[in-house]
């Protein structure tokens, strides 16, 4: 399954599908957040041929032919196809590949084997370096973030990471995704533990690492494609302050601003290379 084009006029977007539809091909569309919808191509055998099919349509959405097939699948005559909506996990391996996948796994089984008695356990082998000799010990500069304490704690960093990591990866690559988790976990990691010790896990570092990321990348190079949606950062920003004034619950408030620049500072590298 993968992601087409997002239109503000579902109309439009009916037409195509509909035009498509008689080409035996089928692509579904899915609201998206401030009146925006997604196209999806359910098969990613027919991307040759869509993709051309939609350059001309995007050339020209009002062309005859695009209502016409509108017309005939609504017909007497409509061809033998049925529209299906895309299930969950279709979508979820359509925004993101096998890097941010891979992740989330990672992170449900460490918490599964947590959740079975093994917190302890799990906690002393992933931990940030504590003392000279873990120092050395490479993992765990980056294990803290596959580490999470209650259910809303991996659902709310997981559902982050999936909807912003995936993008990145999605036009980027792994390669770029991979280096972000391990800089911003590393990097929010060193902060956190000068400010509060080893006591720490989960992935919101590295979200907000993909947040300043996308916000700085979005801003200098558009046609990339990659941004975060304003209502969205606007959100993550006030969350970032509601957890310094919060008394309720323990977040590690320094590594989500260490994560926010340093993400901030590889959008801006990221930016300048493809530049040059």
């Amino acid at each position: 399954m993968i992601r087409l084009i997002t239109i503000d006029n579902p109309r439009l977007g009916q037409a195509f599908i509909d035009y498509m539809a008689l080409k035996r091909i089928e692509i579904a569309m899915m609201p998206e957040a401030e009146g925006q919808f997604c196209l999806w191509l359910l098969k990613d055998d027919d991307l040759y041929e869509t993709e051309a099919e939609l350059k001309l349509f995007l050339q020209n959405p009002g062309d005859t032919k695009y209502s016409a097939a509108s017309w005939a699948t609504d017909s007497r005559h409509k061809p033998s196809f049925h529209y299906r909506s895309p299930g969950v996990l279709q979508l979820l391996q359509a925004k993101a590949g096998h890097m941010t996948l891979g992740v989330m796994g990672l992170c449900v089984v460490i918490f599964i084997l947590q959740s079975l008695g093994l917190q302890q356990t799990i906690f002393d082998l992933f931990h940030f370096p504590a003392s000279q000799s873990q120092t050395w010990e490479i993992w765990r500069w980056v294990t803290p973030a596959f580490l999470h304490f209650s259910i809303l704690h991996i659902i709310f960093n997981l559902l982050w990471w999936w909807f912003l990591g995936g993008d990145i990866e999605k036009r980027l690559g792994a390669w770029k995704l991979a280096t972000l988790l391990v800089l911003s976990s590393a990097g929010s990691g060193i902060v956190q533990y000068w400010v509060d010790g080893p006591g720490f896990g989960g992935l919101s570092g590295v979200v907000y690492a993909l947040v300043g990321f996308l916000w700085i990348v979005g801003w200098k190079k558009p046609e990339l494609e990659l941004s975060i949606q304003k209502p969205l950062l606007g959100f993550m920003l006030v969350w970032l302050v509601i957890g310094f004034i919060q008394p309720f619950m323990p977040i590690a408030n320094s590594a989500h601003v260490a994560g926010l620049l340093i993400g901030a500072g590889l959008g801006f590298y990221e930016s300048r290379r493809l530049a040059d």
